[in-house]
């Protein structure tokens, strides 16, 4: 019991001082192991896990949604992007149909890399 709430407390620290990028990583990595769950879970028919999984894709989705900051027109093709990924999501879990989650796995890569690599320059003339 002591090491389960040692861990959660370091969890909760480490959180606490990532930066936002950082974040967002986590976050896009969240997603894309969900996404890699919820394909093994199609091929084993694992209709629980399935649901499971692309409902906290869903949560996540929802999450970024929620943290955008809308003066910004970046903010607005992120918030359309995130609703396609959101319908995306909705019908493969309501069709059983994984056939379009590759692509969302290979645009959160891509979303993912270019985050990575605008926080790098940001810091390089920082």
């Amino acid at each position: 019991m002591m090491m389960k709430q040692t861990y959660q407390t370091y969890k909760q620290q480490s959180v606490m001082t990532m930066t936002s990028t950082e974040m967002l990583t986590m976050l896009y990595d969240g997603i894309l192991k969900e996404l890699y769950l919820v394909e093994k879970a199609f091929e084993g028919k694992n209709y629980a896990e399935i649901n499971r999984g692309l409902q906290k894709i869903q949560r996540i989705l929802n999450h970024l949604k929620t943290t955008l900051d809308m003066n910004y027109d970046i903010a607005k093709n992120l918030m359309s992007l995130y609703d396609y990924f959101s319908w995306i999501v909705t019908q493969a879990n309501l069709k059983k149909d994984p056939a379009k989650l590759g692509e969302v796995a290979e645009m959160i890569s891509e979303l993912k890399e270019s985050y990575i690599q605008a926080d790098r320059k940001a810091r390089m003339h920082a």
